[in-house]
């Protein structure tokens, strides 16, 4: 039987101390910033951001005019800034697609290719990071490889196979996949499981302890912010997923919000305003999950790109 109390102070005491170690190495932040120097550091950074808001701002601008300031050859203060504010934008874009249904879709997606990478690439990552087996480089090397192929070049074959399983229409060929792992979710999981104390396995072993056990109730709980991070990168690529939809799904009921956008444009492809506040209600989810998970997605990807 595993010794709980042993293992959860040698978790305490060591996993904090490699993950700080790790971060501070990796990001090169130091304490020592006086406030003019940290004052100065944020302005560049905030400078640097600016072409990259434009877009965004743009967007958020133009959901909030009329169609006279959109379409205004004129530059003025009231064609850069909208006033008054046209909030019936979005409501007249809520009821020109059926939004809510279009959400509901997409946040199950999301939530079923989120749980299914992210478990099954932790147990792929966990067997290369920590176990041995034969030929345990080539089969990791052939993982690597398969993310300079190019997703177009198994396109047909896959659509086919999919279509034989009778499963074109339905969410099965957005979902199922998602359940035997992404190369670069166990790539990034590899290297985190890789820089964790080998200590804490050997530990559990003596004390009688399987693999599922060790991964499980020890690794798992350790690989938090790295979990974390392959959660979020996954949710941003199935809510951003426009050509899975495209091709699997011809019921508009089912139809997900990256999709139902394009349909409203080729609907409505002249009402700029309400295509500009739907686009911003589909950004909105996005920014908000980042910033409150931030601190968490830094602290993983610095982590996974440590040494011991």
């Amino acid at each position: 039987m595993i010794s709980n109390s042993s293992n959860e102070t040698m978790i305490a005491q060591k996993a904090p101390t490699a993950w700080s170690g790790l971060l501070k190495r990796s990001t090169g932040v130091s304490s020592s910033l006086t406030l003019q120097q940290r004052f100065g550091a944020h302005l560049i950074l905030i400078l640097l951001c600016v072409p990259a808001l434009l877009p965004f701002l743009w967007m958020v601008a133009t959901s909030l005019k009329g169609d006279t300031q959109i379409f205004s050859t004129t530059l003025t203060w009231s064609t850069l800034f909208p006033y008054p504010l046209h909030w019936s934008n979005y409501s007249g874009a809520l009821e020109a697609i059926p939004f809510v249904v279009y959400l509901k879709n997409t946040l199950l997606l999301c939530l079923v290719t989120v749980v299914g990478t992210t478990f099954s690439s932790a147990v792929v990552a966990y067997g290369f990071g920590k176990m041995e087996f034969p030929a345990k480089g080539v089969l990791f090397l052939l993982m690597i490889s398969t993310m300079a192929l190019p997703a177009q070049v198994t396109m047909v074959p896959v659509f086919a196979l999919f279509r034989w399983l009778h499963w074109y229409g339905t969410y099965l060929p957005l979902m199922v996949p998602s359940f035997f792992g992404t190369p670069f979710y166990i790539f990034l999981l590899t290297q985190f499981y890789r820089n964790l104390p080998t200590t804490l396995a050997e530990a559990a072993r003596i004390d009688g302890a399987g693999e599922w056990t060790i991964f499980w109730r020890i690794m798992l709980p350790l690989s938090k912010p790295a979990l974390i991070t392959c959660a979020l990168f996954q949710f941003m690529a199935t809510w951003n997923d426009f050509f899975g939809p495209l091709l699997y799904i011809n019921d508009p009921s089912k139809y997900t919000l990256a999709y139902g956008l394009q349909q409203f444009l080729s609907v409505h492809g002249s009402e700029w305003a309400r295509l500009m506040a739907a686009s911003t209600l589909f950004v909105l989810p996005i920014i908000l999950l980042f910033f409150l998970a931030q601190k968490t997605f830094i602290q993983g990807v610095a982590t996974t790109g440590g040494k011991n």
